[in-house]
């Protein structure tokens, strides 16, 4: 099961909280006996306007509030699990705050899922005067507020990860009693930046493994079946990717064609006629409900959707107010636990709490309940490096300066432009030794190797190291990452994969588990199929050996390089199993054949580098 399939399974309400054989003294025993002792449990199916029906979950507090309670809705397609009205969920909500501060909450299978009619679309489109998910998302409200007792008729919304991109797909003609929405971990285009493919590169491992636990239901309404997990064979992801070949090879071997939202991916390579409809961004127009997007700088699924959607929103000019909140998590990691570190990396206090405190519960009690008068800013920010959360009125900030970080000989890196000689850096890629996305890696990919140290990717011969004198004082890097390169291939195609990388002085203060000293610490990585360099929908091939410009936007960051620390630049044309491998010849890759791989020079040449924001 990848990690993409893990995160998803623990942030939503799936029926594996235990119900009766808990002790006393177990806190998740206290709070399931305080849900069931404070709250009735509903189910109904909505009809929707085209006459099918939605299963819906309802939960209503006992006690009843002289002004009516307000409706906190979860859309989803991974089941509203526990079903039937005798079985509850330990905690209602984002988080077990608002089980204790009282709401109706309300879970739904979406369209097509689970217990609800229809049929389910992976990734849905919005067309104009179409019934879709926005208006299927119309309808619930309306019936919401129309038909269940002691609701004070403002409606909120939330959810993470796919329930995030609903949450999201609910803003496009949103019903005026909906007043509130947190798209948390959104998937803002799934096609270029989010899940599937980034810049024409195909996340191979997360959808691999997330797909094999994402079946299509039967043609009739169903609860969830128990299944088994996938059995890799191996203990070593990057073995068994390497053996599977090509992507239509495991296709047909692993999944014998019968998943069509794995092999749509297939089918669609080039951000076409398939992919764009399904880019949210565009549809983030006159949104009224007050926002809050909510997104972890170590996502690796989904950390571009929240950042492209508060842009889409801000773009337009809202009509209520709208704040971006990024923490030092991964995916869904915001929503349990304190949050305190991710892998090797320790944030010196509980980010998780921080936030389900100070951020979401009030945002909520606002804009449903009338309660606080708190003004939030326009990005709210975890800033690693430093380890503080920071506020700004725009993001990226207005004082920000641009600056480009040039690749110069000898390995260094500056602000400066520095020698044009020698005129490039040159490397081999070979597809059949790929380079790994970790040092170690098991069964699946980790979930915080956004994380990882680099030293091993240092030294292997086909990937370029650039980096910095140590600085002498804080350099703070605030916005988009904007890899400028003028590159060549001795192929007709090839990937660049550009790191930015916090390298850790060698006296940095160790512990008793780990030493950190030297650590080359990933801040942001993201990779580029070459052949989109001019269009991600008409791929060409290269000229061999000709140069060609590229450039393309990394996803954001909040970061401080300390004192001491050196700024680091690695490039290099393979991340494997994160992304399939590219054979470095144009060819139509999820149908290539194994001789089209093959080994490619690779050249940087002078002049390149990121292009960065730095508040100075």
């Amino acid at each position: 099961m990848s990690n993409r399939t893990l995160a998803l399974l623990v942030v939503l309400q799936l029926a594996s909280f235990p119900l009766f054989s808990q002790t006393d003294e177990d806190p998740a025993a206290k709070q399931l006996e305080y849900t069931r002792a404070h709250y009735t449990k509903f189910d109904y199916r909505i009809p929707m306007r085209d006459g099918l029906k939605l299963f819906t979950s309802i939960y209503v507090p006992k006690d009843p509030a002289p002004t009516g309670y307000p409706i906190i809705l979860e859309r989803t397609p991974y089941s509203v699990a526990p079903y039937g009205v005798d079985n509850y969920p330990r905690n209602l909500g984002p988080s077990e705050l608002f089980t204790k501060e009282g709401f109706i909450f309300v879970y739904q299978d979406v369209r097509g899922r689970y217990l609800s009619e229809g049929t389910f679309v992976d990734v849905p489109i919005h067309v104009e005067g179409k019934v879709d998910e926005s208006t299927d998302t119309y309808d619930t409200v309306d019936w919401l507020v129309k038909h269940i007792p002691g609701n004070n008729g403002k409606v909120g919304m939330w959810g993470i990860s796919y329930p995030g991109f609903y949450a999201a797909f609910a803003l496009i003609g949103s019903h005026p009693a909906l007043k509130a929405v947190s798209p948390q971990a959104p998937m803002g285009d799934v096609g270029n930046g989010d899940d599937a493919y980034h810049n024409g590169a195909f996340y191979l491992a997360a959808n691999f493994g997330f797909y094999n636990g994402f079946p299509p239901r039967g043609e009739t309404p169903s609860r969830p079946s128990r299944r088994i997990p996938f059995d890799y064979g191996t203990e070593d992801a990057y073995e068994f990717y390497l053996r599977m070949g090509t992507l239509a090879n495991g296709n047909e071997k692993y999944y014998r064609n019968e998943n069509p939202y794995f092999t749509d991916l297939l089918k669609h390579p080039n951000y076409d006629e398939f992919w764009q409809p399904r880019g949210l961004a565009q549809f983030m127009k006159n949104v009224t409900p007050a926002l809050l997007f909510v997104g972890g700088w170590f996502d690796a699924e989904d950390l571009s959707g929240p950042l492209k959607l508060f842009r889409a929103v801000e773009k337009d000019g809202p009509k209520s107010p709208n704040t971006l909140v990024m923490g030092p998590w991964r995916h869904g990691g915001w929503s349990r636990g304190h949050s305190e570190s991710l892998g090797n990396l320790h944030f010196a206090s509980n980010t998780g709490d921080y936030f389900r405190e100070k951020i979401e519960l009030p945002f909520f009690l606002k804009h449903l309940k009338g309660k606080g008068e708190t003004v939030y800013p326009k990005a709210w920010l975890f800033e690693t490096g430093t380890n503080r959360w920071r506020q700004f009125d725009s993001w990226p900030p207005k004082e920000a300066v641009a600056k480009t970080l040039y690749l110069q000989p000898n390995g260094m890196l500056g602000f400066e432009l520095g020698s044009q000689s020698p005129a490039f850096d040159e490397y081999i890629s070979d597809p059949s030794h790929p380079v790994p996305v970790i040092g170690e890696i098991g069964e699946g990919m980790p979930g915080d190797y956004m994380t990882y140290d680099q030293r091993f990717a240092s030294r292997r011969p086909d990937v370029l190291s650039y980096s910095t004198q140590p600085l002498d004082h804080d350099v703070t890097i605030a916005g988009p990452v904007v890899p400028s390169l003028r590159v060549s291939t001795s192929g007709t195609d090839s990937d660049f994969v550009v790191k930015l990388i916090d390298v850790y002085p060698s006296d940095y203060p160790t512990s008793e588990k780990l030493r950190m000293g030297g650590y080359e610490q990933l801040v942001r990585g993201e990779p580029f199929r070459g052949k989109f360099r001019t269009s991600n929908a008409k791929p060409e091939p290269f000229v061999p050996n000709q140069p060609a410009r590229l450039e393309y936007v990394m996803p954001d960051v909040c970061h401080t390089f300390r004192p001491g620390h050196r700024i680091m630049v690695q490039i290099q044309s393979s991340w494997f199993p994160l992304i399939d491998r590219n054979p470095q010849r144009f060819v139509d890759i999820p149908n290539a054949k194994p001789e089209d791989f093959q080994k490619a020079a690779e050249r940087v040449y002078r002049g390149s580098g990121l292009k960065v924001t730095v508040i100075e």
